[in-house]
């Protein structure tokens, strides 16, 4: 159903615009992945700055913390393009309704821009994984429906779970968000998304961090006198969606468009970071749910 695609309508000032109505730019967006005062604190500098895409988790704990983050800048809820996750411990159709609805109630909104299936359920948890995940995503069906969600999408999806899903779905998923960053920039997986109508968003373009000490995209950084962060922001603008992580504004104002040159590109893909937010995940969750 085309109405329910998602369209890359504006490649050169990278707007990208849910065929729902939903809408976003996406160098204005910032994940917030802290608690309490810091969180809130967090969301209001990142308003300030210029920030419009509020990236959070009911994993992260901190859905009232953004809520109350973004009421307090006094925006309008139309100008602020805010999503959160679904966790595992919520999975099937019951259990995923109740968990849209703990969500709306913590960031205290009406509704919710985009809302995503955190992790797939797989074999290693279920021998019934592919229903679970179909149960799922029938409550972000009818939430969509309803209006209480704009957009509805996954993260961290490979294809079997893609295409699993889609044989049972009636709505596609309109968003994957996986990570990618420089030395992990999963191909497959992302020309897969693209393929199949999926916006590609970035998370941890940093790396986690593990990107800004490399020597090599140092070089590149001082050629165009940007920094390490710029550049790779940069280069996942190019090819996704990104979704950086900043506690303090003088990060988040880092977080601008930097040019790349093409004769570069490989170079960054090449460094060798490997999916280095695994152990920053492990310190936070439990794998027994994730894999």
């Amino acid at each position: 159903m085309d109405a329910l695609e998602l369209k890359l309508c504006d490649i050169q000032g990278r707007l990208f615009e849910l065929f729902a109505k939903t809408e976003y730019d996406a160098e204005s967006l910032v994940k917030a992945f802290m608690n309490g005062e810091i969180a809130k604190n967090s969301v209001i500098e990142a308003i300030n700055a210029g920030y419009r895409h509020i990236d959070t988790a009911f994993a992260y704990g901190n859905e009232t913390a953004v809520g109350e983050g973004i009421r307090a800048t006094g925006i309008a809820r139309d100008e602020i393009f805010v999503t959160t996750k679904h966790w595992v411990t919520m999975r099937g159709y019951e259990k995923a309704t109740e968990a849209i609805d703990i969500s709306l109630k913590n960031l205290g909104l009406d509704y919710i821009d985009l809302y995503l299936i955190h992790w797939p359920c797989v074999e290693k948890v279920s021998p019934d994984w592919q229903e679970i995940n179909a149960g799922t995503w029938k409550a972000f069906e009818d939430a969509y429906k309803s209006g209480k969600i704009r957009a509805i999408g996954v993260s961290n999806f490979q294809k079997k779970h893609y295409d699993a899903l889609v044989e049972r779905c009636e709505i596609k998923p309109m968003v994957n968000q996986i990570e990618f960053h420089p030395g992990y920039t999963q191909p497959e997986t992302v020309a897969y998304s693209q393929e199949n109508g999926m916006l590609v968003q970035a998370f941890s373009p940093l790396g986690c961090g593990a990107v800004l000490g490399d020597e090599t995209l140092a070089s590149i950084a001082r050629k165009y006198n940007k920094t390490v962060a710029q550049i790779c922001l940069s280069h996942s603008i190019a090819a996704t969606a990104p979704v950086p992580t900043a506690k303090h504004g003088q990060d988040q104002e880092q977080d601008d468009d930097a040019p790349v040159a093409t004769e570069h590109a490989a170079i960054v893909v090449s460094v060798s970071i490997g999916n280095s937010c695994d152990v920053s995940r492990s310190k936070i969750f439990h794998f027994k749910f994730l894999s």
